[in-house]
């Protein structure tokens, strides 16, 4: 067995996050959630291996920290996820995430991205933002 970790590089890009975090449901519900607490958002886009465990996983790893799994567009194949998946491109944009599979992690009270990277899987997403959390 390998002790080879997967995890991601990427570096902070300082910016600010919204307070109020707006999306639609797959079944047009419009979804709004106040950032209250460390709140990590899972970007997520269809056909993607990488995601599945967001969707369809146990997130208990990821305790901690509110999670909101979002996405770009809709997709038929998270009608029967286990987790709600938002639709809102415009929370993407606003937390500059472009290429999906993606995590921000936004702090409450400063209401700013404080950690980042790819996503590989829900454990792994945990131990990056573990420093952030347990402070």
């Amino acid at each position: 067995m390998s002790d080879f970790q997967v995890h991601s590089f990427d570096p902070l890009r300082d910016r600010a996050a919204p307070r109020l975090l707006r999306g639609r449901a797959l079944d047009g519900r419009e979804l709004l959630l106040a950032v209250e607490r460390p709140t990590l958002v899972v970007a997520i886009k269809p056909e993607c291996d990488g995601c599945r465990p967001f969707v369809n996983g146990e997130l208990a790893a990821l305790a901690a920290v509110e999670v909101v799994v979002a996405s770009a567009v809709a997709s038929d194949e998270w009608r029967v996820a286990k987790q709600s998946v938002w639709v809102s491109p415009e929370l993407l944009e606003a937390l500059c995430i472009t290429a999906p599979p993606f995590y921000v992690l936004i702090d409450a009270t400063s209401a700013r991205v404080i950690a980042e990277g790819a996503v590989f899987s829900p454990e792994q997403v945990a131990a990056e933002i573990r420093p952030f959390v347990t402070a």
